[in-house]
């Protein structure tokens, strides 16, 4: 499963914040890391957080797309339904 989020490093706390959509309809999670965008830091706390939120195991959950960029394209690897079910409940 792919997933867009859009990432704000230097945050009061890790958090998802649930869902956003740009103007062309494109629908992401909005996720918050206290991590600094410093050496791949911010990056490994959304995985952490990712992984956390839809109930899998850290090495499930890469990025695809968008490693130095705020928008980002994540690959979740798990049974669908569950991972559909995580994410409908933000």
């Amino acid at each position: 499963m792919l997933v867009d989020v859009r990432l704000t490093p230097k945050s009061a706390a890790d958090r998802v914040e649930g869902r956003g959509t740009d103007a062309a309809g494109r629908m992401w999670l909005k996720a918050r890391v206290r991590a600094v965008p410093e050496d791949g830091k911010a990056n490994a706390a959304l995985l952490r957080l990712v992984a956390k939120t839809l109930g899998v195991p850290r090495s499930a959950v890469t990025i695809v797309s968008g490693q130095t960029a705020r928008m980002k394209t994540l690959r979740g690897v798990g049974e669908p339904k569950r991972l559909d079910l995580a994410l409908d409940a933000l």
